[in-house]
């Protein structure tokens, strides 16, 4: 007990002035770009640091080409104050996202537009396919945004978590190639910018932190449909991820008894893979349904129905241990499908409002069917240029089970 105590204490340290001059610039680029366009002035309220230290930090910005002056600010007394916003051609990222059904790559400039995309329909693409796809695309997705590739400051891989052992239908034996992979070598190579990589629902709802409702909404817990079922937690504008890295995990709870079956978990249920069986089942495909097409939107509103009714009891388990301020829909699913979704999980946690203790509000999340991509795209961004968690914080030499105090 003594070994696992020790291995949780907190160690507290103060910062130095390099660390806090970082953690301080971080934090007026984020600023502006979350707000769009800020005068110095509104920069200083918004931070907290004095009109002398905002001038210098933004004159290293300007220097840097990170910032840009955009006209004045009309409607005051005297001189009006000068706008500063983001330069999106600052530096440009590259997202990708694997999944057991798709492949997807984006190119993203410092604003968080997506400039190129290019996506692969493929059930269980081993890593050689995802590679060749990448190699015949990015050349293309570069030269068509005219953007020099010396500005890719890294790439972000957004995979689902156990992506080559979950044993989901259809699933290849060599698919398990995936546990021993190498995303760098995969992606970039010895020389080529470096490659962060991220659970598929975290860097969605990291994308969502940054570049969607996030901006507004500084606690949520994010659901990502894919072909699982992933989440990802939001709390005071910081992505927490749990002791071991797995937190906002809903697919694996349990899901209710369907049709006298046995237990199963949720993303059985609950998730595009589950979706695509009962349409088959019907003799319809998931391009059917989104389509329109009339039996199959049919057989696919049923789907939705029964995943509102699987999603009411881990949601209120959520709101009872989380309380968030909202809970957001992401993934492949159409807009219309992702909204009806809402509509109805709302429906049914009104039904159970009055035995909890709070219901948030289920929405569809801002960004598009691409999160996780955008999501991957904006880790590079995280690591070298925006506010980091514990940022000031000196990490201790170590933390592992039983160290000595």
């Amino acid at each position: 007990m003594n070994g696992i105590l020790h291995s949780v204490r907190p160690r507290l340290s103060g910062t130095n002035l390099e660390r806090a001059a970082d953690h301080n610039q971080r934090i007026t680029l984020h600023a502006i770009r979350v707000c769009g366009s800020l005068t110095r002035v509104e920069l200083a309220g918004i931070t907290g640091l004095t009109a002398p230290a905002i001038a210098n930090i933004t004159k290293r910005l300007l220097q840097d080409g990170l910032i840009e002056e955009a006209g004045q600010r009309r409607g005051g007394r005297g001189q009006p104050p000068t706008k500063l916003v983001i330069r999106p051609d600052a530096c440009y990222s590259i997202g990708i996202n694997i999944d057991r059904d798709h492949i997807t790559i984006v190119l993203v400039d410092f604003a968080g537009q997506t400039l190129a995309r290019a996506s692969e329909e493929i059930d269980y693409a081993l890593p050689r396919h995802v590679k060749a796809l990448y190699e015949r695309s990015i050349e293309n997705m570069l030269k068509g945004a005219q953007v020099d590739p010396a500005k890719l400051v890294g790439i972000g891989v957004a995979v689902p978590d156990d992506l080559g052992s979950i044993d989901l239908p259809g699933r290849p034996a060599a698919y398990a190639e995936w546990e021993g992979a190498d995303m760098a070598a995969l992606f970039s190579g010895p020389h080529g910018p470096p490659v962060f990589t991220e659970n598929d629902a975290a860097a969605a709802a990291m994308g969502e932190m940054q570049l969607g409702l996030g901006q507004k909404i500084n606690s949520f817990f994010y659901i990502l449909l894919s072909s699982g079922l992933g989440g990802g937690l939001v709390i005071d504008g910081n992505y927490v991820r749990g002791a071991d890295g797995r937190s906002g995990e809903i697919g694996f709870m349990q899901a209710h008894r369907v049709g006298g079956g046995p237990d199963a978990q949720l993303q059985n249920i609950v998730s595009l893979s589950a979706l695509a069986n009962i349409l088959s089942a019907e003799g319809f495909t998931l391009a059917e349904a989104f389509g329109g097409e009339t039996d199959a939107a049919a057989c696919a509103d049923r789907w939705i129905s029964l995943a509102a009714q699987q999603l009411a009891e881990p949601l209120a388990a959520v709101n009872c241990l989380v309380n968030p301020a909202a809970v957001l829909l992401g993934g492949r699913l159409p807009m219309r499908l992702v909204e009806r979704l809402a509509e109805r999980i709302n429906a049914r946690m009104q039904e159970m409002a009055a035995s909890l203790p709070a219901v948030a509000p289920v929405a569809r999340a801002a960004l598009s069917e691409d999160a996780p991509a955008v999501g991957a795209a904006i880790l590079p961004f995280s690591h070298f240029l925006l506010p980091k968690p514990g940022a000031l914080w000196k990490a201790p030499r170590s933390m592992g089970v039983g160290m000595e105090t």
